[in-house]
């Protein structure tokens, strides 16, 4: 397993990146980070190495610039604006598709927060690359029910039982997406999913996923 720095071409920007490859990986999972956050979230790396016990490399990066990360820090405008974070996001997976050490490899996407409504919009518009989604604590509503409506990739939606709110967004949201969607709720969770065990079964339910359409995918 080889895990170098990269730097994500995209259409608006070059993002900088963590690229986790091994020979043999079975897939490749881009993580759109949640508010405020980084390639540098424990919680996403926390989930990363979890799939990279179950033979999946990743691609950690930001989808902010660093300007644009301390205009953000400010005015936590950036981290809102989903047409923004769908560009960035779009582009690593186009980025993935024609990379020399991913390319033919089947593209996941893990979202957190409002990086979940980028992920989804993502999976709509690239609807015949992206072969399953991911959410954790993820605000799936952002990404509008038009986008929603043509997200085909199956979906797992990860939410905290006392991340009530969240959870009822989530439900509502699940029923517009036309793809195979399920609800995994979290014990006793919260939003950042900070009790004891509950980021191991965020980790844990989000590789099974993966792991699980992959052998549907192969058969």
């Amino acid at each position: 397993m080889t895990a170098r720095d990269v730097k994500v071409r995209t259409s608006g920007a070059q993002l900088d990146g963590r690229l986790t490859m091994f020979p043999g990986a079975t897939a490749v999972v881009a993580f759109a980070h949640g508010s405020g956050s980084s390639r540098h979230s424990p919680r996403n790396q926390a989930v990363a190495d979890e799939l990279h016990r179950s033979g999946i490399a990743t691609l950690l990066f930001d989808l902010l610039t660093p300007q644009e990360e301390r205009v953000d820090a400010t005015t936590a405008r950036q981290r809102f604006d989903i047409d923004l974070l769908t560009r960035r996001l779009t582009g690593a997976v186009d980025w993935l598709a024609a990379h020399e050490d991913t390319g033919g490899t089947p593209i996941g996407l893990f979202g957190a927060s409002t990086g979940a409504a980028a992920a989804l919009r993502t999976a709509a518009e690239r609807a015949d690359t992206v072969e399953a989604v991911v959410s954790r604590g993820g605000r799936p509503d952002l990404a509008g029910t038009a986008a929603l409506q043509v997200v085909r990739a199956p979906t797992l939606l990860i939410v905290g039982e006392e991340d009530t709110e969240v959870l009822r967004m989530n439900e509502e949201a699940a029923d517009w997406i036309s793809g195979p969607t399920r609800i995994h709720v979290v014990p006793h969770a919260t939003h950042l999913f900070e009790e004891k065990g509950a980021l191991e079964e965020v980790a844990n339910a989000a590789a099974e996923w993966f792991r699980k359409l992959l052998e549907e995918r192969e058969r």
